[in-house]
C-alpha cells in the first residue's frame, strides 16, 4: 500500500474512533452535557487535534451520515443500469436499503441505531445541522441531474420524499412497532411515493432511449 493510502486509512480510523467515543458519551450523558475537551481527553488527543478533524461539535455526531450527502447523486451518476432512468434507479436503491435495514431508511431497530436517532432528533443543534446536510444532498443531486432550476426543484422533491419515508419508518419503530410489522408498509409506501415522483417528473422516469443509429440510408438510390 502506498504512503498516501496508508495516511488515508489512518485518517479514516481517527474519524471513526473519535466519533464513536463522542457518540457514546453524548448518548450516556446528553449532547450539551459533554464538552469537546472531555471528548478529546477520552480519545487521548488534544483539543486542537480534534478540531482539525471535526470543525464543530455537531460534526462529531453527524460524521456518521456525512457519506450519505452524495448518495443519491452517486446512484444517478454511477449506479444506474444501462438505459435506466434516474428515478427508477433511486427507487431501486431505496428499496434495497429497506431490505438491508440500512439505518438511513429508518427501518432499523438495533439498540445502538435507536440511541443514535434519539440523540440526533432529540438535540436541536443536531437537527439544525442535519438540515444543512439535506441541503448539500439536494445540491449534489441537482448537479447530477444536470443542474439548473428544474434539476434543483426535482432534487428537492426527491430528497424530501426520502427524508419523509425514513422519518415515518423511524417514528413507528421508536413508538414500539416491530420491525417486521413496519417493513411491508414501508416498502408499499416507498413504491407509492416514488410512483408519485415519477408521475410528477416524467422526464426522470422514462428509460433512456437507444443511441442514435445515424442517418437512414436512402434505399431508392441504391
Amino acid at each position: 500500500m502506498s504512503e498516501t493510502g496508508l495516511r488515508e486509512r489512518k485518517k479514516r480510523r481517527m474519524y471513526e474512533t473519535v466519533s464513536d467515543i463522542a457518540v457514546r458519551l453524548f448518548v450516556e450523558r446528553g449532547f450539551d452535557a459533554v464538552s469537546v475537551a472531555e471528548v478529546a481527553a477520552a480519545a487521548e488527543i488534544s483539543k486542537p487535534t480534534l478540531f482539525r478533524y471535526f470543525p464543530a461539535k455537531e460534526d462529531l455526531v453527524l460524521h456518521r451520515i456525512a457519506d450519505h450527502e452524495d448518495e443519491s447523486a452517486r446512484v444517478v451518476t454511477a449506479a444506474r443500469a444501462e438505459g435506466e432512468a434516474p428515478l427508477p434507479a433511486l427507487r431501486r436503491h431505496f428499496l434495497a436499503g429497506l431490505a438491508a435495514q440500512d439505518p438511513v431508511t429508518g427501518l432499523n431497530d438495533h439498540p445502538q441505531v435507536r440511541a443514535f436517532h434519539n440523540l440526533v432528533y432529540g438535540t436541536p443543534a443536531l437537527v439544525a445541522r442535519l438540515y444543512a446536510h439535506l441541503e448539500r444532498a439536494e445540491s449534489t443531486l441537482a448537479e447530477a441531474l444536470g443542474g439548473g432550476l428544474d434539476a434543483r426543484l426535482a432534487a428537492g422533491q426527491i430528497v424530501a420524499v426520502r427524508r419523509i419515508l425514513a422519518e415515518e419508518n423511524w417514528r413507528r419503530i421508536a413508538a414500539g412497532e416491530a420491525l417486521e410489522e413496519v417493513r411491508p408498509e414501508a416498502v408499499a409506501a416507498a413504491e407509492r411515493a416514488f410512483g408519485l415522483l415519477e408521475a410528477a417528473l416524467p422526464h426522470l422516469a422514462a428509460p433512456a432511449g437507444p443511441a442514435p443509429a445515424g442517418p437512414t440510408p436512402n434505399i431508392e438510390s441504391r
